[in-house]
């Protein structure tokens, strides 16, 4: 897989619709081991002698999913994990202050010794490759009664996914581009409750396609230059190469998406899971 180069600015053109997900999946994640309905204490200070839950946020980004997780959780001890520097300097300065972050590989990152009461990752586990195998290994480390909490896109058969993939193959880029996968992608929904089932977790597992309605120029295009188009970006170092295959990109996309009198409606299909240990 080629490891994309992050912009964190790009990637918060649309911080609210990447959010979202997250905030429905969090919505379904029960109390934690070491969580308590008291809120005399400011935010991020627990009383005297209070236990509080630990939690990371696997995947971080530049934070902007550590602050929705600080929402819920005020007093919690939050580690961000990330393999990009932008990111968690974004993070530490825009993202959530408060929190603890971490330069590591979500697919190699050990949690065993933060004993979490919850591992959260919002749209990570597409970039790992045989990410599967790593979802026992994070739920043994949680304490029991733990949460294990996901969201990863289930979109690469739409429009915005084939369409570059095609591109990349054809005679005029897969010399610059290659024909090997961007991304590592993700299973079918099923796939991965039989993980977290044979985890030992109870386990909830469900699907949404929002309908996104996007403005501006070019809407799709923007979107994906945040995500699903980093990698490609990263191999086309000269500007005038990069931005030929914009231009033949955004073409397709206008087709496939073509701007409405409300602006552009974006589909994109989201995948959760939420584990608990027994």
């Amino acid at each position: 897989m080629t490891s994309p180069v992050w912009d964190p600015a790009q990637y918060l053109r649309f911080a609210d619709e990447r959010t979202r997900p997250l905030r429905d999946l969090l919505a379904r994640v029960p109390a934690l081991p070491n969580e308590t309905p008291s809120n005399e204490s400011p935010p991020h200070e627990a009383p005297p002698h209070e236990t509080v839950p630990r939690i990371l946020d696997i995947g971080c980004g530049p934070g902007n999913s550590t602050a929705v997780l600080r929402e819920r959780w005020p007093r919690a001890r939050i580690t961000g994990i990330d393999n990009s520097a932008p990111m968690l300097a974004a993070a530490r300065t825009e993202g959530e202050p408060t929190a603890d972050y971490l330069l590591a590989d979500a697919g190699d990152y050990d949690p065993a010794p933060a004993a979490p009461d919850l591992i959260a990752s919002n749209a990570t586990l597409q970039w790992v490759d045989g990410h599967l195998a790593v979802l026992p290994r994070w739920a043994d480390a949680l304490k029991p009664g733990g949460v294990l909490a996901f969201q990863v896109p289930g979109n690469f058969e739409a429009p915005s996914h084939t369409l570059l993939a095609d591109l990349r193959r054809s005679p005029r880029w897969r010399d610059a581009l290659g024909t090997d996968a961007v991304r590592s992608g993700v299973h079918r929904p099923e796939r991965y409750l039989d993980a977290l089932a044979g985890a030992g977790c109870a386990v909830d597992v469900w699907e949404t396609t929002y309908s996104t309605l996007l403005s501006g120029p070019d809407p799709v295009l923007e979107w994906v230059k945040g995500t699903a188009l980093r990698p490609v970006l990263g191999r086309l170092t000269d500007p005038a190469e990069r931005a030929a295959f914009l231009a033949e990109y955004g073409r397709l996309l206008r087709e496939a998406y073509p701007a409405g009198p409300h602006g552009t409606v974006f589909p994109f299909r989201r995948i959760f899971a939420v584990g608990v240990k027994r």
